[in-house]
């Protein structure tokens, strides 16, 4: 069987009119030129090239197949060069799994510029509050917020996102605030029925009035006075700023958890993913600065 390589071999002796030279530009020796040439003649029962000790020259088999060999040349560095391009630019489809909190406040002008800068790439943006699996979801990309889990996979860390206790005047003014041990008995909205807040250093195991697996919800019926609630800065600054929920134990925050954006390996990163985790590190603002709160009055 003749091989691919001995034929490109042949193409380039014939441009560069010399063994030599050929030898040169593919860091081969001059003997190993010769031999894989001549092998080829052998192999074909042609002969190519007419050698003196002077010069080279294509006989007039050698010249119609070098005309094919130099098609096959021009494909294959086609193919390096499409391949190459490919990956310095961002192709194919982007999967994307975020927290649907983050994905909303954050992904839509991250996503919307990086599609405007990459044309040929296409994103699916999966919103779940379930952590994804990288691998057994599919999935190229994801946002972990709080602690990491999966020391395999690479990590970028975007920022912190912190949480306050809050409430509502309305409620305060009805059932007054409550020390960090009061908690307990406080009237709370959790996550879980058996949720452990920690407050000023005092863990306190609270018995929820109401229970939801939604921040935005949880916030809303702070708001409207259920009870006190753990939610996050992003969610809540925007009512406290305009009086209808106060932070409680303040100033600092309650908690914070840090925002990542995670991925499978450095290695052969695609463009695709190495360009979204530049954009989201350079366009996304995971927590604006802390306020100072000041601290309540426990009636």
């Amino acid at each position: 069987m003749i091989s691919p390589a001995d034929m490109l071999l042949f193409a380039e002796v014939v441009r560069e009119e010399s063994f030599t030279r050929a030898a040169h530009k593919l860091g081969i020796t001059k003997q190993t030129v010769s031999e894989r040439i001549g092998k080829l003649e052998e192999k074909l029962g042609v002969r190519l090239l007419e050698r003196t000790t002077r010069r080279l020259r294509v006989t007039g088999t050698g010249a119609t197949y070098y005309e094919h060999c130099s098609a096959i040349a021009a494909r294959v560095e086609e193919a390096n060069n499409e391949v190459q391009q490919r990956q310095a630019e961002p192709t194919g489809l982007l999967r994307v799994s975020s927290p649907m909190l983050y994905g909303r406040k954050f992904l839509a002008p991250v996503v919307s510029a990086y599609l405007a800068r990459h044309s040929q790439v296409r994103v699916e943006l999966v919103l779940a509050d379930r952590r994804a699996h990288l691998i057994e979801d599919g999935m190229d990309v994801a946002i972990h917020i709080g602690p990491l889990d999966d020391s395999a996979l690479v990590s970028r860390k975007l920022g912190e996102g912190p949480y306050h206790f809050v409430a509502s005047p309305r409620f305060l003014a009805r059932h007054g605030t409550p020390s960090p041990r009061e908690l307990r008995s406080a009237r709370c909205i959790g996550f879980t029925p058996f949720d452990t807040w920690e407050a000023e250093g005092v863990k306190t195991r609270i018995d929820p009035v109401l229970t939801v697996n939604d921040l935005e919800l949880a916030c809303e019926a702070a708001i409207a006075g259920v009870g006190i609630a753990r939610v996050p800065d992003i969610l809540s600054q925007e009512a406290i700023r305009d009086g209808r929920l106060k932070v409680l134990f303040g100033p600092g925050p309650a908690m914070t958890r840090a925002i990542h954006v995670v991925y499978p390996s450095r290695r052969n990163l695609p463009p695709k993913v190495r360009f979204f985790v530049d954009a989201l590190s350079t366009l996304t603002t995971p927590s604006p600065p802390r306020r100072r709160a000041s601290r309540l009055k426990r009636t």
